[in-house]
């Protein structure tokens, strides 16, 4: 399982605004390039980001669904690109006051990625996980 964590410099509660608006997973999750929907009711479990993930012409249309939900805690998420598979995601977060520490572990759960040693898909996720968290960052730092 890939696994980062960071400390955002912005209270809990900006951390979640930013996971809790589906609208700006592409400005933030590396590789989406454009979400072309959000069920209402997001980020309530069973409601799903459509999202497009990949450079023009090679894009590729899929979900990512809410598994659990604990607002200002907890996102669990189901994210598909089929054809390679999809895989688990979690944010968890941690109240330090004018701080948030944020964890994201991320492991693939089906399709063929999960032929892949673990050591290799931690070598591929690992420094994307991490600009995640940055861009994470720098949107929670900008709404409070």
């Amino acid at each position: 399982m890939a696994e980062v964590s960071l400390n955002v410099e912005a209270p809990v509660d900006a951390v979640w605004a930013v996971l809790a608006d589906g609208w700006s997973y592409a400005g933030w999750v590396v590789g989406a390039s454009h979400i072309r929907d959000v069920d209402t009711g997001w980020p309530k479990p069973g409601t799903r980001i459509h999202h497009s993930v990949g450079p023009w012409p090679l894009v590729i249309q899929d979900t990512t669904e809410v598994v659990r939900c604990e607002p200002s805690r907890l996102l669990e998420l189901d994210a598909r690109l089929w054809p390679a598979g999809a895989a688990r995601i979690t944010f968890t977060l941690e109240d330090r006051g004018q701080l948030t520490h944020v964890r994201m572990a991320e492991r693939v759960v089906r399709g063929p990625s999960t032929l892949l040693p673990d050591v290799v898909q931690d070598l591929l996720l690992t420094p994307r996980n991490r600009e995640t968290l940055q861009r994470l960052k720098a949107l929670a730092k900008g709404r409070q």
